[in-house]
């Protein structure tokens, strides 16, 4: 099943932004056997590739590009490197009396 939350609308989005066309349908089980590309989002899964399922290895069992591009673009952006242009984050600054205290 599919849960709403916050990683998956947000890996769902930086897809759409990387030019990728992003849809949500029912698909047969079947039809993970024979994907390219695999992954899941979790809060502390954050964007991970998925190997293999009932014992039958996804693509080349290893991370694909696509999957690989929407994690670069995930981490960039959580960790400051390229603009978060969607206001996902918070940024913290440091009081004076905290940052006197490095």
């Amino acid at each position: 099943s599919v849960l709403p939350g916050i990683t998956r609308e947000v890996i769902m989005t930086l897809a759409g932004d990387l030019g990728l066309e992003v849809r949500e349908r029912p698909i047969p089980r079947e039809m993970l056997y024979i994907a390219d590309e695999v992954f899941f989002t979790g809060t502390a899964a954050e964007l991970s590739p998925i190997r293999s399922i009932d014992k039958i290895t996804i693509g080349n069992g290893r991370r694909g590009p696509v999957t690989a591009a929407i994690q670069r673009r995930f981490f960039d952006v959580v960790n400051g490197v390229i603009p978060d242009t969607h206001g996902w984050l918070t940024y913290v600054t440091p009081t004076p009396a905290a940052a006197a205290q490095r």
